[in-house]
């Protein structure tokens, strides 16, 4: 609190009067003081009850402080107040000036606007700047107006200055008594609870509109991940993509690719020559990565109508997303394969991504599909290799995000691809159908995980199971 020296301060409580009167005090003196006494205490009271109407009624945190400067001056007997507001760098602005409109109060006005102009306009630390303001005033209104300040102090993660409440008089006879300190400061204590209540609404609004927009995006990313698996013959399918917040960066897809028919409905399940199944991972989760996974699979899906091979369609792919990848710090790996259900031959590459496992049913053995390939975004003169597998009845594929290997259980323990392995195997022993096996892989992640566990990581994961192919019955 800072305050011009004033002389000593007269008598303040009652007790204090009583003991300074002589024997002979008269009674129309005591109740000149029980009156002024009185009147301090219907000051006070509606003090309390237009702040609590104030703060109540006003949504407008501008409409509140600006009754600041009317209240403090009324219940202190000063002839004007101002509110000066610090913006979070420390300064005073302008804009955040707040008076009681009086004819006094111009010269005010124009004394503060002056000395906030000259110190925002030189480089003064947060912490001298209120020291230095007070300075500025001294000079400008000279003897004029006797003046008197309390800081406005809010409270977030530590106490800090947002602004400075004064108060002036241009009597010689007016004193900064104890009672008009605690006026002035419980004024300045109530502005500091608006504000900080302001803050605290427009973290609120602004948590609300993000939570929106991240819906928003989890809405638009959800309808760009295949709805259901598509009917390939020959083959069965189940998928499935669990984000660990509400926008990821994982991606998967099934696109049909037609090498004899018009490209004018690309994308049109009947007539497919071959099927595309991906599975991607950008480094990283939320927005970010969402916004590059959506992206990525723009990029590759137009791509594929130019019906090269995959490991041309992940080169082309790493050429086009490099520049952007690179400025943007992040990464894609991709696991790209077409299967032909004519031959039941996948042709795959790989660009850095987990490799998926497959599971051969006559030699009850599992095999690793992978080739040679940097990330996508990693260096744009990446060569990338591709390799085939021919599959037959019964051989079962899983496609997967390291959501899966890298889930932790609470003593810090990876699920790892080992045990990955393990379950995969047990859940081709156990199950008929893909979706089975998917619901059992996700089953046992959880379990190591534990009921408490938290996802960290996205986990996408694709099944694919051969058929038996039909038996042709002879035609009689």
């Amino acid at each position: 609190m800072t305050a011009v020296p004033t002389p000593s301060q007269p008598p303040e409580s009652l007790e204090q009067t009583l003991q300074g009167m002589s024997s002979g005090a008269s009674v129309s003196s005591l109740k000149k003081l029980v009156a002024r006494l009185q009147r301090e205490q219907r000051k006070v009271q509606d003090l309390l009850s237009s702040l609590s109407f104030s703060l109540r009624s006003f949504n407008n945190l501008n409409q509140f402080l600006a009754l600041i400067p009317l209240i403090v001056s009324r219940v202190t007997d000063a002839d004007a107040a101002a509110l000066v507001l610090f913006r979070p760098n420390g300064q005073a602005s302008v804009d955040q000036l707040f008076f009681q409109e009086s004819n006094q109060s111009r010269k005010i006005r124009y004394a503060l606007e002056s000395a906030v102009q000259v110190l925002n306009g030189s480089a003064v630390s947060s912490t001298k700047y209120s020291a230095l303001l007070e300075h500025q005033l001294k000079r400008l209104l000279g003897d004029e107006y006797r003046w008197f300040s309390t800081a406005v102090l809010v409270r977030h993660v530590e106490l800090q200055e947002r602004g400075r409440l004064y108060l002036f008089s241009s009597s010689a006879d007016y004193e900064w008594t104890e009672t008009r300190q605690k006026l002035a400061q419980l004024v300045a204590d109530q502005t500091a609870v608006a504000i900080e209540n302001d803050d605290l609404n427009a973290q609120v609004r602004k948590q609300e509109r993000l939570t929106r927009e991240l819906e928003i995006g989890a809405e638009i990313q959800a309808r760009l991940l295949p709805s259901k698996c598509p009917d390939i013959d020959g083959v069965e399918l189940a998928a499935l993509c669990k984000t660990a917040s509400q926008v990821g960066g994982d991606y998967y897809d099934f696109i049909p690719v037609s090498f004899t028919h018009p490209t004018h409905q690309p994308y049109q399940n009947t007539n497919a020559d071959c099927w595309s199944l991906v599975i991607g991972d950008v480094m990283g989760k939320g927005v970010p990565a969402g916004l590059i996974m959506t992206m990525t699979r723009g990029m590759l899906r137009t791509d594929i109508l130019n019906r090269h091979s995959p490991a041309r369609i992940l080169q082309d792919l790493n050429s086009v997303m490099y520049g952007d990848l690179e400025t943007s710090n992040r990464f894609v790996t991709l696991f790209y394969s077409e299967y032909d259900p004519k031959t039941q031959t996948l042709v795959y590459s790989n660009a850095a991504h987990h490799p998926p496992l497959l599971w051969r049913s006559h030699s009850d053995r599992i095999e690793r599909l992978d080739t040679d390939g940097m990330l996508i975004g990693l260096d744009i003169n990446t060569e990338f290799c591709e390799s085939q597998v021919q599959l037959y009845a019964g051989d079962t594929i899983i496609y997967y995000t390291d959501g899966f290997t890298d889930a932790a259980n609470p003593n810090g323990d990876r699920f790892e691809e080992e045990n990955l392995e393990k379950a995969f195997y047990d859940a081709c022993h156990r199950c008929q159908h893909p979706q089975d096996i998917l619901d059992y892989l996700f089953a046992q992640v959880q379990s190591f995980i534990g009921r408490q566990g938290v996802q960290n990581d996205d986990m996408t994961l694709i099944v694919l199971k051969v058929k038996p192919k039909p038996v042709e019955l002879p035609v009689l």
